[in-house]
């Protein structure tokens, strides 16, 4: 699949997560602040990678993505949600995420935390609004989806990496910070498409193995861009990292380091998806396109 079919097929996907969500978050609900503040961030131009992702794993199974877009839409609330609230003044203290003011800049500290929360747990509703599931299997799903955003995952990561500021960690607690804050979303998208679609142990367990490798991927790569890529491309400023005295893959492993580890992730990746055919492509080129990607 070349790049070109990969972003048409993405932007296919982005067309029809965004009309969900719409309705999901209705515009003209009340308190009209909240829900406005809410949108303002859910339809910010995000890739929603974690959504398709979680689509792209239920066709690698055999069934269609796009039947299970309640799940896949509360985990995009919950992926947004985190945004907002990393980028408080109390968190990273960013002004810009994704070419535009972040929530807080434009709603004030409160009522983006508020909006945070409002897409937090409006996402379980969400999630619990699935048909053509069985109802165990949906539960023991949207645990998982729970257990990778709290403490124990997406939130605990974020803990570790606000306690490590300007401190001098080990690269164990690196990976951690990193496996938690933004490896257990892709893991918990990529095994909830599986199991949502009735994926065997085999297809589940190859799948989780590649969210790994990805996740490990992404966010090497995510630190190289904080690096060499620029605000206009990647949507937010460059230099954060150094800014809040983060220790990154690459001030562990020199810049060209870490080039080599994110190239070694993407190839376990890939060799994870040998048990599937074609039907896994969309996954393939998606790693793939992480080492050159630009934002």
């Amino acid at each position: 699949m070349k790049i070109e079919t990969l972003k048409e097929h993405c932007q296919n996907k982005i067309t029809v997560i965004d009309a969900a969500l719409s309705q999901y978050v209705l515009a003209d609900s009340y308190p009209p602040i909240i829900y406005e503040a809410m949108r303002y961030s859910l339809f910010a131009g995000g890739k929603r990678l974690r959504p398709i992702m979680l689509m792209a794993a239920a066709d690698a199974v055999g069934s269609n993505g796009n039947e299970y877009l309640p799940v896949a839409c509360g985990l995009e609330m919950i992926h947004t949600y985190s945004l907002i609230h990393d980028d408080l003044p109390a968190m990273d203290n960013d002004d810009y995420r994704r070419g535009k003011l972040t929530n807080h800049k434009v709603y004030g500290d409160g009522i983006a935390v508020l909006a945070g929360d409002g897409l937090l747990t409006a996402a379980f509703s969400t999630m619990l609004s699935q048909t053509k599931v069985e109802p165990q299997i949906l539960l023991n799903v949207i645990n998982e989806i729970a257990v990778a955003a709290g403490p124990a995952g997406m939130v605990g990561g974020q803990a570790v990496d606000l306690v490590s500021e300007g401190k001098i960690i080990d690269a164990k607690t690196l990976q951690y910070i990193h496996q938690a804050k933004t490896g257990a979303l892709f893991k918990a998208a990529l095994r909830s498409g599986a199991l949502l679609a009735g994926g065997t142990k085999v297809q589940v367990d190859a799948l989780t193995k590649y969210a790994s490798q990805f996740g490990l991927a992404f966010q090497i790569t995510d630190d190289i861009l904080d690096v060499i890529g620029t605000q206009e491309k990647i949507g937010k400023p460059v230099g954060s990292d150094i800014k809040n005295h983060k220790v990154t893959y690459i001030t562990l492993h020199t810049l060209e380091g870490a080039k080599q580890l994110a190239q070694e992730a993407v190839d376990q990746a890939l060799a994870s998806l040998d048990c599937f055919g074609s039907e896994a492509d969309i996954l393939r080129e998606l790693v793939e396109h992480l080492i050159n990607r630009e934002a």
